[in-house]
């Protein structure tokens, strides 16, 4: 083989090797958006938690922006499952004690956490969105935003919150706590885990609150 030759030979198994590198990587790349094993976090959609103190009017913000954003079919509205019953301050799906452990034991909640003397969960519903590619919106936990960030590829972080004094004359005005579960409510400061990607100081009217997270949420 002359000189000539073995060169071409060389550049040619450089160039395959680096096309089949390439590939290999996109092929990674790929894996990881469709949750397969390299990454088994949910995706390639973005779950959107909305966390902050008990009061700070998270509820009444999420509803504003699910009327506002009503004609964006990509952007799902979670409905959580709750060990409480049912009433007119949430949309929740009411579960006993046992049904929510087997749902645990069941692996049916893609997300579960406990606070405040409840269960918490996201139902089955939300990781098939997430799978299809959509935004899920849901009210969350301060102290669950880790293990969401373990469960999913894509976490956004709106943190809203507002002065104490506000956060008790909400909690009182939804009449469902007593005293003692007001103060240990209040008391409930569980740290983020970074910076949150929105935060809201709602103290204002609802709608301005309101607005700001449709307003993020638009912008994914």
């Amino acid at each position: 083989m002359s000189e000539s030759d073995a060169g071409e030979s060389i550049a040619g198994e450089s160039a395959a090797q680096g096309g089949a590198a390439q590939k290999n990587a996109a092929q990674k790349s790929v894996a990881q958006e469709t949750c397969v094993p390299g990454d088994r976090r949910l995706g390639p959609g973005v779950l959107v938690l909305v966390v902050g103190p008990s009061g700070a009017g998270k509820d009444t913000l999420i509803a504003h922006a699910r009327e506002r954003l009503a004609a964006r079919a990509n952007i799902r509205f979670a409905r959580r499952r709750i060990t409480r019953a049912a009433d007119a301050t949430e949309n929740h799906i009411a579960l006993d004690e046992d049904a929510f452990a087997a749902g645990v034991a069941d692996g049916r909640f893609p997300l579960h956490w406990r606070a405040n003397g409840l269960c918490y969960a996201l139902g089955e519903e939300v990781a098939q969105d997430i799978a299809a590619g959509h935004i899920v919106v849901a009210n969350g936990s301060r102290a669950a935003v880790p293990e969401a960030r373990g469960r999913f590829l894509h976490v956004r972080l709106v943190h809203v919150t507002a002065p104490p004094e506000v956060l008790a004359a909400r909690i009182t005005a939804r009449g469902r706590e007593g005293e003692a579960a007001l103060a240990q409510r209040l008391a409930r400061e569980p740290v983020l885990d970074g910076e949150p990607d929105l935060r809201i100081l709602n103290v204002g009217a609802p709608f301005e609150a309101g607005e700001r997270l449709a307003a993020f949420l638009r912008g994914l």
